[in-house]
């Protein structure tokens, strides 16, 4: 039974050029594929890079004197770390500030300019009823002939169901265009006009009318007074909103409908194809809340571009599927339409032709990609509790943290020059396995960050950079555990390569026991911290697992092939590995002294 096992250790002694040619083919495909991507450098956080510092107040809901408080803060952190995590955009930090602001981080990067969009977006949706629509007035000189009134079914927004629904649940949006109760150029009167008609025709029987059959002539008389100058007083507001609104102006467009309840008809504005139209919209009758799920897919079967394709809930999709009913009974538009209101503002107005049931549709029209996933993105992490305003925009610069990063480089440096030194004075040519294996850990973990930023948005930060150096501390930790169990192997009158081979056991489990429990260390601080201390869990967790496969894969096969060299087998003073130096015991006998009886002579004083 010895002899295999002898045989299988002389065969892995006499091949360690296999796990150096190994690791030499990971540094080569590491590095590049780092250079073939374009990314030579590792991605900088906003403390390195710079970036942008906003601040969000909260702002009370209309008939919530107290929303502000520290269960709706919270919830508001979490969807919007949520949301800028889902646009890829890492080492953002949100958080509160006192009772009712939030500060938000966000570096510099692909994605920041949307990130900051979306941040304070709350993100409340509704389906309203369209009553009237027309171009805005400012953008009625600017308006191309495809987005006019009477443009081309290639401009607008249609809504159909999946293509799970059947065909008869299909409604007929792909053939709608923005349409207008009243020309562009009409007067304040008829625009008035126009949404009086449309509120009247929009309206639904209140409940005093409803019950007008049990009630007395006069008491009828006095509900119905009373419901039709709440009515026209509700209509002359809106008519006055509706007719001084021009959507091409942001000033207005930032205020309109903002505010509206859920249950009031609103005035608001839409985009399509570039030209601003304006709205007046009924009582919502499906909200946000009532989506389940959405996601942004490209048409691949009629390739007309980016969707946004929901799924709703039970009660959602009975809403849903009711409303479309009813619009689908009025043969003119814009009545036939449904407003899909993100934020007080159109995304989207789809004419219906049939009802829409299965629970599933899709939001579509002159979508970017860009617009559709930021719309779904919005969508499927939840509508904010509170309404934010924007206090304050900042642009961060790395003037600090560059100060502070070339502090710590410099900081680095002098403890990797310290290491050096201290191998090169105590273990001599020794430091010709040490080194190396520090430059093949330093390359790959370089390799590796350059890498990460693109694949998985993992930025590097101060305390990231703390943590790389931290690593110099453990990776030469590894290297001088081996070392010692080879001297102390020596120690006991053992050649360099038998001691070698009977060290490695022994250092292997120390260097392992000690690496677990620093990644383990490592992961805990990333699981229970946010923020850039996350960074220094990272880096400190990558970093140690990288020490163990350079120390398996670089360090042990290089100290074997070193070991037959007649410089470090002979013990040579320069070489570290001195017996005299180490006061190593006599030579152990190469052999076993036999069992049995001794043959020969026997020394009478023996006897």
């Amino acid at each position: 039974m010895a002899a295999p096992k002898r045989g299988r250790s002389a065969s892995a002694q006499s091949k360690p050029g296999r796990s150096l040619a190994l690791i030499l083919i990971a540094i080569a495909a590491l590095t590049g594929g780092m250079f073939a991507s374009g990314n030579t450098t590792p991605r900088l956080g906003i403390d390195l890079a710079g970036g942008t510092s906003i601040t969000l107040q909260a702002q009370n809901e209309p008939g919530q004197p107290n929303a502000i408080n520290k269960t709706n803060m919270n919830t508001a952190v979490e969807i919007m770390n949520r949301r800028v995590n889902g646009l890829g955009v890492s080492e953002t930090e949100v958080q509160t500030q006192g009772t009712s602001n939030i500060i938000v981080n966000i570096p510099k990067g692909t994605n920041s300019a949307e990130a900051r969009q979306q941040v304070g977006t709350t993100a409340k949706l509704y389906f309203r009823p369209v009553l009237a629509q027309e171009v805005s007035a400012g953008a009625a000189a600017s308006a191309s002939p495809s987005a006019s009134a009477s443009g081309s079914s290639s401009a607008s927004p249609s809504a159909s169901p999946s293509s799970s629904a059947s065909s008869s649940e299909k409604a007929t949006g792909s053939s709608a265009s923005p349409s207008s109760s009243a020309s562009p150029s009409s007067s304040a009167t008829s625009q008035g006009r126009a949404v009086t008609d449309a509120l009247k025709a929009g309206s639904t029987p209140s409940s005093s009318a409803s019950a007008s059959s049990s009630a007395s002539p006069s008491a009828t008389s006095s509900a119905d007074a009373s419901a039709s100058a709440s009515a026209s007083a509700a209509a002359s507001k809106l008519e006055a909103e509706y007719t001084a609104l021009d959507c091409s102006k942001a000033t207005q467009r930032a205020t309109a409908g903002k505010t509206a309840k859920p249950a009031d008809a609103t005035v608001a504005c839409g985009q399509i194809s570039g030209v601003w139209y304006k709205y007046v919209l009924g009582p919502a009758r499906v909200d946000g809340t009532d989506v389940k799920k959405a996601q942004a897919v490209y048409d691949t079967q009629t390739a007309s571009g980016w969707q946004v394709q929901m799924t709703f809930t039970g009660g959602g999709a009975k809403k849903f599927a009711d409303v479309t009913a009813e619009l689908a009974k009025n043969a003119s538009q814009p009545t036939n339409e449904f407003g899909i209101v993100l934020d007080g503002e159109v995304v989207s107005s789809p004419t219906v032709s049939q009802s829409i049931t299965g629970g599933q549709a899709e939001i579509s029209g002159s979508f970017t990609q860009q617009e559709a996933q930021s719309l779904a993105n919005v969508l499927s992490y939840g509508a904010l509790p509170l309404s934010f305003k924007t206090q304050s925009v900042t642009t961060v610069t790395a003037a600090l943290g560059g100060e502070q990063l070339h502090a710590g480089l410099l900081a680095g440096a002098i403890g990797l020059a310290l290491v050096i030194i201290y191998l090169v004075a105590f273990y001599r040519g020794l430091s010709l396995v040490a080194i190396p294996s520090l430059l093949v850990s330093a390359v790959l973990t370089y390799a590796i960050m350059s890498l990460l930023g693109p694949t998985i948005h993992f930025a590097l930060n101060l305390p990231a950079v703390c943590g790389a150096i931290v690593a110099i501390g453990i990776t030469a930790d590894s290297f001088i555990v081996f070392f010692e169990r080879i001297r102390d192997e020596i120690r006991e009158g053992r050649t360099l390569r038998p001691a070698v081979e009977r060290a490695w056991p022994r250092a292997r489990r120390t260097i392992l026991v000690s690496d677990f429990v620093s990644f383990l260390a490592a992961a805990v601080l990333f699981i229970v911290t946010v923020g850039k201390v996350q960074g220094f869990a990272f880096t400190l967790g990558l970093t140690t697992v990288l020490d163990v496969v350079v120390v398996f894969f670089f360090t042990k096969p290089l100290m074997t092939l070193l070991a037959r060299r007649k410089f470090f087998a002979s013990g040579h003073k320069w070489s570290g590995l001195d017996p005299k130096g180490l006061g190593a015991k006599a030579p152990l006998r190469r052999t076993r002294r036999p069992a049995g009886p001794v043959a020969g002579p026997v020394d009478p004083k023996e006897a």
